[in-house]
């Protein structure tokens, strides 16, 4: 089978399709016919080697967080599946690899694919979508008529935190962009959108709750809270992770009801949730192009130039 992998940190080049072995179902895990996977922000630093110091993996890796398919074949002890059953879900916790034609993974990283949107969507939304519920409703615990504040309102979890906000009864206020603006309020629904570039943090106002997808500047932003606001971290300044994600660390720990930060690791109830409120016309996924598998470089060099909206999705069947 094919799948995207790369034998050395670098530049989006060093991504290539190759041939690999098809994986086989353990115990408690579903083999998956990947239809469609997406690419997330957050693996240009691995692909870099950024965060090398976040896992013992050696080489060749893969890439790629979230997908959606049908299920081929279940391992033992898995009963809920059945052969063709149409699924979207996430690769283990802190691992990627859905980039490629098969996946096996646990069946509690897997729900049924919303019934409103095909394969090709679907995959755009597991990751980005699970964050965003997780950050909005157990971290913040946003209560209807509060004011949110979305940093990165166009990207892929700030385009579903601006949905699933309103969805909440919020007043959204987002920062995108300057071609972003108009869009974010007409196809997103956030109340008020705003240019980061030209809006400086003290002309804000105060917020109930922030949810912070770019990393930077944390400082500023927290002295935009309201008395009892909550900022979610949800990124790290990519220029100096380290120190970034130290800084956020320590503002956590001194400030825990101010300031809260996580690693996605959503349950099968948090996708199945989250399939639900697709469903309902909560949340929608935000598709900038869909490529071929041959073209994930692409979607890391366009990623790493800022200014995308929603996911890159990698078409796996396409040629």
């Amino acid at each position: 089978m094919r799948a995207v992998q790369y034998d050395r940190y670098g530049p989006p080049e060093v991504l290539r399709v190759d041939e690999v072995p098809m994986p086989s179902p353990g115990p408690g895990e579903v083999l998956v016919e990947v239809h469609a996977a997406s690419v997330d922000a957050g693996e240009m630093a691995f692909r870099a080697g950024r965060m090398r110091w976040m896992t013992r993996a050696g080489f060749p890796r893969r890439t790629g967080g979230d997908f959606a398919g049908r299920v081929a074949e279940t391992g033992a002890g898995v009963s809920e599946w059945r052969t063709g059953d149409a699924v979207w879900g996430l690769m283990p916790h802190l691992t990627f690899g859905s980039i490629a034609e098969y996946v096996a993974v646990p069946e509690r990283r897997l729900s049924r694919a919303p019934k409103n949107l095909s394969l090709l969507d679907a995959a755009a939304l597991p990751v980005s979508g699970t964050t965003a519920l997780t950050a909005l409703k157990d971290k913040a615990q946003l209560a209807p008529g509060e004011r949110l504040l979305v940093r990165g309102a166009a990207g892929g979890v700030g385009s579903a935190a601006v949905q699933l906000g309103k969805a909440l009864g919020a007043h959204v206020t987002a920062l995108a962009g300057a071609r972003n603006v108009d869009w974010v309020v007409a196809e997103l629904g956030a109340d008020v959108a705003l240019d980061y570039r030209t809006t400086r943090p003290e002309d804000l106002g105060h917020f109930d709750v922030i949810v912070d997808v770019v990393g930077t500047d944390l400082g500023t932003y927290q002295a935009r809270l309201a008395r009892r606001g909550r900022l979610i971290a949800l990124a790290f300044d990519t220029d100096r992770i380290v120190t970034s994600m130290l800084g956020t660390g320590v503002r956590a720990v001194v400030r825990p009801s101010r300031v809260k930060l996580f690693s996605n690791d959503p349950s099968a109830d948090r996708i199945a949730e989250l399939a639900r409120a697709v469903e309902a016309g909560d949340v929608r996924p935000v598709v900038d192009a869909v490529l071929p598998m041959g073209g994930v470089a692409e979607a890391h060099r366009r990623l790493e130039g800022g200014g995308v909206r929603g996911k890159f999705v990698i078409d796996v069947r396409g040629v």
